[in-house]
Order: structure tokens, then sequence, then C-alpha cells
């Protein structure tokens, strides 16, 4: 069984099936997905990610503020715990750095950053971290201001081997999306085949970022399948031994989605 640690169901395009986001995660569970991690990017969708996840027993939510969203609102320390309570929501974030599109908000990207490190550490819930060309802060924020208890995931992940051996040895996990199937993504594989099994997460990142054969099309979550398919290619395994590993990882990450079960 899978688990796609990481989509976002509030925007994937479900006209394949008349509007219903049931048929879309239907139409996964088919394919062998068990879970889906539905991701909170603003404060404009917080309420948005966490009613689908209370609509849907296999469905979780986490909530924070993109670094790319951070211009349209911050999420307070307060508010972020309090979110955090609520039944259905598993993590904080999406948060982190983003230096590729906006530099301009680097110094608001850090604030936010903090922030969800500290209501996390005070949750007691993991947190799901986007970098991107920001590996020396990414790594330097976690380290003063995260919790090596919970720690995190560093999602859709597409940096080098040193940074990825930074936030293993902070107790992290990385999680692959469908990137690692693109023709361009060598220096990724190489990456992903050094990643130890037991820190992998898979993801489809949904509805950006379908893996081959779907890349240019929207994604979804039963397409996580093909991500999991290539990863145990990769790391000379079979696909039932990483699906089996990938969702075992999943519960010890999200521990609050572990109890449940």
């Amino acid at each position: 069984m899978l688990i796609d640690s990481h989509c976002h169901l509030d925007r994937i395009d479900l006209s394949p099936y008349n509007n219903q986001l049931s048929q879309a995660l239907e139409a996964a569970r088919e394919r062998g997905v068990q879970q889906f991690l539905c991701i909170g990017i603003s404060l404009e969708n917080l309420k948005s990610v966490v009613s689908i996840a209370q609509s849907h027993q296999d469905v979780w939510a986490s909530v924070g503020v993109h670094p790319l969203d951070v211009s349209n609102g911050l999420a307070s320390y307060e508010e972020l715990v309090e979110w955090a309570s609520q039944e259905k929501v598993v993590a904080i974030g999406e948060t982190g750095l983003d230096y590729y599109y906006s530099k301009e908000t680097n110094l608001i990207q850090q604030e936010s950053f903090v922030v969800h490190l500290q209501a996390a550490k005070e949750a007691g819930l993991p947190v799901v971290v986007h970098t991107r060309d920001a590996r020396e802060d990414t790594i330097n924020l976690i380290k003063q201001h995260g919790s090596e208890a919970s720690a995190g995931v560093l999602h859709c992940f597409t940096e080098d081997w040193d940074m990825a051996k930074k936030a293993l040895d902070l107790n992290y996990y990385i999680s692959i999306s469908g990137i690692v199937t693109f023709r361009n993504a060598g220096a990724l594989r190489d990456v992903v085949k050094k990643i130890p099994l037991d820190r992998l997460l898979v993801e489809t990142d949904s509805p950006y970022l379908a893996p081959v054969p779907y890349r240019g099309k929207s994604n979804e979550p039963k397409f996580v399948r093909e991500v999991a398919e290539y990863i145990a290619q990769l790391q000379g395994v079979s696909f039932e031994t990483l699906a089996n590993i990938t969702t075992e990882n999943f519960y010890r990450l999200f521990h609050k989605s572990a109890a449940s079960q």
C-alpha cells in the first residue's frame, strides 16, 4: 500500500471525475493508495484543506504558509498552534525558503519559517519544508529553531546530496516527487540512490509535476504509484518493499495519523 505524502487536493483537476473529489480519491485507492496528506499553503486555503481532511477518513491535513505566499499574509505562532490542535491536522507547513522565485521576500520568508518551526516544536508535530536555492539558510534555521524530536520532511527534494545528508543528520525525511522520472533529473536520481530507505517518502505534489509517462498533464494522487515504482528501481528493491517501507516511514513521521490506525 502507498501513501501520497504531499498533494494539493483543493487544486487538482476534477473534470475527469465529474468534479467530485471522492471519485479522484477512489481512483487512487484502486491503485493501492491508502492515505493522502493534503497540504495547506496560505491563510486563504487552510479552512478548505482541513475541511477536505475532515470529510474523508483517509485524508490528513497540514497547515502553513508557503514561502511564495508570504506576501499575502503570515500565520502567527498562536494561529498555527491552534490549527495544529485540530484532529485531522498532522503537520505544520508547507513552509520553508524559496530564493529562486522571490529573492525580494527572503527576510519575510525566513521570519515565517522560524514561526512555523517554533509552532511545530510547541505542537509536537513535524514540519513540511519547501526549499529551493536556499540550502544553507534552510539547514541553519532548522538547526536553530527546529526540533529533532519531531523533525520533518524536505518535500519534493531536488537539491544535492550534501544538503540531503545534513537534513538526515537532523532527523529529517526526504520526499521524492515525479521530478525523479524526468529525463534531465540525473543528478537527483544519484541522490535518491543514496537516501536510506527508512528516511524516504513518496509524493505527487499534485496537481503539479506529473511523472513520466504523464508529464505535461495535470497530476493527481493515483500517479504516486509511478513515482514509487521508479524509486524502487533506483533503490534496487521491489515495488512492494518500497511501498511498505515508505508507508511505515509516513506513520513514523506523521505520528498523529498513526494513532488513529
